[in-house]
């Protein structure tokens, strides 16, 4: 669950240091209205620009200028290097003028999640003149992977920002030591650098099931033996190198060289564990002895299981206080566009095994897993090029069954696959059919001729039931209302300049050619609704989208006498508000949730934490009836809010089936720039009732029709304003 968009928008990757040299911070120099060495990232439509006239020194300032609300426009810098120090500040002048819904700031950012500031709290907006602002984080260089910088606008208004400084302790960061992080020994084995001098793998049915069992025992050793937990082997290279000795012997002397290889990791310590407690699930380890291996293959890697092992292995550790999996070290191999034979079963490995010991949800995923991994053997290793790479890749991710994965960071093949260009059409999905329920571009669908309650049926002369039937395979999702709502979103892409769409209106069918645009040319921007209204003189409204958790006391305090309050959850929450909201809508303190997760001493064995509770207010909490509205929007963070908010007393739940996706996530990327997530750690009722792929269910259902969407009624909204008032 991610606490703050703006954060989330801020994670752009975990890029090698660019070769470059600090300049142009004072914003002297700009090309094609951008200042030099900057980059530019942000849904906002904000104009950046270069101002002669008001500057704070120099020739130029920058300029943002945002005229309506569209979110928010950053400018990026990336330091080129890693540095020594405890504390790193970005200091500026910045001027604003007329600011509102949002604030002014400069930005601070250590990946991977070290440290991070943006002003936020320092709420500037309205007109300001020059002044100088700082910001300074704490430094971590020995796990820092890139530092970024700059400046942003959220919300309306324009803001000057000029005259910019980096300092280390104090010191100008052209005279700071950069940071020489030493050298391991994964880091000096440089062997398989240009590429894993495999190919022409041999894919008959006895090969496919060898080289199964290569990738059981290749991940089990990963994390299981000691040694290589460590750091001590460059085990992406280990791989390869076995490869190369047994993929032309016989099955015997396969079991032989790989036992000399465990054998030749080195001795390690037997550890005393107790028996677990709280079990959700133990790792599936049965394999080593029903796979035909040797006995004395199946004995060597049995007595790893009691082998004593680092709290943090190499390759994965876990984040403070959340314990979700941190797979650090991963080598991203950001070159290969299309890897090589084995770097793609490389990279089918590793992501098989991550999901083998490290996803919380693996019990859900309903198929034998060893099954899927020989499955794709040949998927990954036939992929002929970059596009069928990245769906083979898409496709196994998608058996995972986790709306928080997918191939995330605006993945090249994948845009161009589904089509870049968009029409001016938003759908959904109701009564099983695709609908158009809205619009990015109101005119540009008015010159089509499309109305809200249209029931799009064909595309391009192929039915919108087998277009989904397609596309399921490579839709990520935990449940089948949550995969529609993805299909939905690029449904009506192109790579050509119109679609031919045939749809039925007030039971006729109608054909037309519509005009797809780019996404500049739609010229979309995201409305902004505000946290509170009263729908009328007893009935509050709160739109969890933009809740903020400073205004909360204020806020209650004025619905404090009404009859009802509605929480609409149909968004991502912009605030984490659970306990701070949450112990105002009851009187007394409740359980809500528990989680489950491994850890390094026995991966793959997940156990449950204790209860959370969410506190009450007394006599002072809300006394109205609480209606929750839901549907397969409501997301991780949501679904996580609702389940704290319905243990209010005087509740209810109204909508549809959640996306099911709950719990931190986890990121990581395979070899090609393959970015991917998962949801890191097991969320659970406190009787421990699943929520993954089940979602939050509701106590009403409630489900749009396509006459409600035609006459913009929100029936889910309307039956919970029935139910408070009667």
């Amino acid at each position: 669950m991610k606490k703050y968009l703006i954060l989330v928008l801020l994670i752009l990757g975990l890029n090698s240091f660019a070769q470059q040299k600090i300049e142009n911070l004072n914003f002297e120099n700009f090309e094609n209205d951008l200042p030099s060495q900057w980059a530019t990232f942000g849904g906002s439509t904000a104009k950046i620009s270069a101002d002669a006239k008001e500057k704070q020194e120099g020739k130029t300032s920058v300029l943002f200028d945002a005229k309506e609300n569209s979110g928010f426009k950053a400018l990026m810098y990336t330091l080129p290097e890693n540095y020594a120090g405890k504390k790193i500040t970005l200091s500026g002048y910045i001027k604003t003028e007329n600011i509102s819904d949002g604030f002014a700031g400069l930005w601070l950012r250590i990946d991977p999640e070290i440290a991070f500031d943006n002003m936020e709290k320092v709420n500037l907006k309205g007109t300001n003149d020059w002044k100088k602002y700082e910001v300074t984080v704490d430094m971590s260089p020995e796990n820092t992977k890139k530092i970024v910088f700059g400046a942003l606008l959220s919300g309306i208004g324009k803001m000057w920002v000029d005259n910019l400084k980096i300092t280390i302790d104090g010191k100008d960061i052209r005279d700071a030591k950069i940071f020489e992080k030493k050298l391991t020994k994964i880091d000096l084995d440089k062997e398989f650098d240009l590429g894993s001098k495999i190919s022409n793998i041999n894919l008959d049915n006895e090969n496919v099931d060898y080289l199964t069992k290569l990738g059981l025992i290749w991940g089990y050793l990963k994390y299981y033996h000691p040694s290589v937990a460590e750091g001590n082997h460059n085990w992406d290279y280990e791989l390869f190198r076995i490869y190369e000795k047994t993929k032309s012997v016989s099955s015997n002397q396969r079991d032989e060289i790989i036992l000399q290889w465990i054998k030749n990791l080195g001795k390690y310590q037997i550890a005393k564990n107790s028996e677990p407690k709280n079990v959700k699930f133990k790792p599936d380890l049965d394999w080593i002895t029903n796979s035909g291996f040797s006995k004395e293959l199946s004995e060597e890697l049995l007595k790893l299981k009691e082998a004593k092992r680092p709290q943090a292995n190499y390759y994965v550790d876990f984040f403070r206080q959340v314990g979700n999996p941190d797979f650090k070290n991963e080598n991203p191999y950001q070159k290969m566009n299309y890897p090589d034979e084995g770097f793609r079963l490389l990279s089918l490995y590793r992501y098989w095994n991550m999901i083998q010991y490290y996803f919380p949800y693996k019990n859900l995923i309903e198929e034998d897993w060893k099954n899927v991994l020989k499955e794709f053997v040949p998927k990954f290793i036939n992929a002929k090029d970059e596009t069928e790479y990245t769906l083979a890749s898409l496709e196994i991710i998608a058996r995972i069954h986790d709306t928080h994965a997918g191939v995330w960071g605006n993945n090249k093949v994948l845009t161009k696959y589904f089509g870049e260009r968009y029409s001016p059409i938003k759908l959904t999905f109701a009564e099983n059919k695709a609908v158009v329920n809205d619009f990015y571009n109101e005119n540009f669908a008015k010159e089509a001729g499309i109305q809200k309650g249209d029931v799009i049926t064909e595309i391009n002369g192929e039915t919108v039931e087998n277009i989904i039937k397609n596309r399921l395979k490579y839709t990520p999702a935990s449940n089948y209302p949550t995969q529609l709502r993805n299909i939905s979103y690029n449904l009506l892409n192109s790579n050509s300049e119109t679609i031919n769409i045939k749809f039925s209106r007030n039971g006729k069918t109608e054909e037309k050619t519509i005009k797809t645009y780019t996404g500049p040319e739609l010229k979309y921007t995201k409305e902004k609704k505000e946290f509170f209204n009263m729908l009328d003189n007893n009935v509050a409204y709160f739109y969890m989208g933009s809740v903020k958790a400073e205004e909360l006391p204020a806020v209650f305090e004025k619905i404090k006498d009404t009859k009802g309050l509605v929480i609409d959850f149909r968004s991502y929450p912009s605030d984490f508000v659970t306990v701070k909201m949450g112990k105002l809508l009851k009187p007394e303190t409740t359980e809500f949730v528990k989680f489950s997760n491994t850890n390094n001493t026995q991966p793959g064995l997940f156990t449950f934490t204790p209860s959370l509770k969410i506190p009450g207010s007394g006599k002072n909490s809300y006394q109205g009836k609480i209606a929750i509205l839901i549907n397969e929007t409501t997301q991780s963070s949501a679904e996580y809010h609702t389940m704290a908010f319905r243990t209010a007393p005087s509740s209810k739940v109204f909508g549809s089936q959640t996306a099911g996706a709950d719990g931190n996530v986890s990121d990581f990327v395979l070899p090609g720039n393959i970015s991917t997530m998962i949801s890191g750690i097991g969320v659970y009722y406190p009787d421990g009732k699943e929520t993954q792929r089940i979602g939050i269910i509701p106590d009403v259902e409630v489900k749009p029709t396509i006459d409600g969407i035609k006459n913009n009624k929100d029936e889910v909204l309307e039956k919970a304003i029935n139910w408070i008032n009667n």
